[in-house]
């Protein structure tokens, strides 16, 4: 059984991370919720110290978030760290690609990439141009695309022996076995659809950590967070969670965790427990679970990177 470390000794290590580089992170979907956090917490942690690019559709949360990041100003520095927006409607693998080609443009390395736009739910009805259904655009084929067309950075970041990682925030461990006649989801059910696309995260990490071995590529999954996140979902069922979890007359309130504390065991997660290249899964305290819950092997693997190929245009 894991215990978890407290989130004052989990705060205290991150505090003593340092950069003897100038690091790049980039958070997609870092406006609200989880990845908001983790962005506010890496951007507390080095102090501003770094170059962070927020990616979303919410102009006036991601400035506000920004214009309360600290300032460095205490260690010289011969770049100027710049912190800056996108925006950017990450359901559509245009904006994507767009995207990414804007961010390569002004980056060639990329040390920190996380990933944590979308719910799941799925509504049947809400096709994306793609030919793919929105929440699974937004925490499956956008998340793909994104590290597919971001790799050039990410690894050229650890071949001058700099931080290479990649988190997905969606519920590691808590997948299941997935039909490989079947991956656009067309005839499952919606809470086996929904158990899929945990696990196409966990085997998307294992695929990219098979073809780019240089770099960390995580899923984590972060437990129940107070996050608004959900509010908004077309699914009854998920907006009703999102209510109960966030309401104070809720006991689900007292038991979920709060964004700030998610944000530094997930940034945690990535800094420390991610100490290695490779595939990794961690838990909501930011803790290594290795193979619990999974259903991939390395046929799934190669089956769905050829069939995430052709729908992302990649090929």
């Amino acid at each position: 059984m894991y215990a978890p470390s407290s989130i004052s000794y989990i705060k205290a290590e991150n505090a003593k991370f340092r950069s003897p580089y100038l690091p790049v992170a980039v958070f997609v979907g870092g406006t609200s919720g989880i990845g908001r956090a983790i962005a506010e917490a890496f951007a507390r942690h080095t102090k501003g110290n770094a170059h962070i690019i927020i990616v979303g559709r919410n102009r006036a949360a991601a400035e506000s978030i920004i214009a309360s990041f600290p300032y460095p100003t205490t260690e010289p520095l011969s770049v100027q760290p710049k912190h800056e927006f996108i925006q950017c409607d990450v359901s559509l693998l245009k904006n994507v690609r767009q995207v990414a080609k804007d961010i390569l443009a002004r980056h060639d390395k990329i040390n920190f990439l996380v990933l944590s736009p979308g719910v799941l739910s799925f509504a049947r009805d809400d096709i994306t141009e793609d030919g793919v259904e929105r929440s699974a655009a937004l925490v499956y084929y956008s998340r793909w695309k994104f590290i597919y067309d971001l790799t050039p950075a990410l690894t050229k970041a650890r071949e001058e022996n700099e931080d290479a990682k990649v988190l997905s925030v969606l519920s590691a461990g808590n997948g299941g076995k997935i039909d490989l006649g079947d991956l656009p989801l067309k005839k499952a059910s919606t809470i086996t659809a929904i158990k899929s696309m945990m696990t196409y995260n966990d085997i998307m990490m294992d695929g990219f950590a098979s073809r780019f071995p240089s770099v960390s590529f995580v899923h984590c999954y972060p437990g129940y967070v107070r996050t608004p996140i959900g509010s908004n979902s077309p699914s009854f069922l998920i907006r009703t969670l999102s209510f109960i979890t966030n309401s104070s007359f809720s006991p689900l309130f007292y038991l979920a965790m709060s964004p700030e504390d998610c944000g530094e065991y997930q940034l945690y997660g990535i800094l420390y427990t991610a100490s290695t290249p490779g595939a990794w899964r961690i838990g909501k305290y930011g803790n290594h679970i290795g193979k619990k819950g999974y259903y991939g092997d390395d046929n799934a693997r190669d089956v769905l990177w050829e069939y995430t190929l052709e729908v992302t245009g990649s090929k």
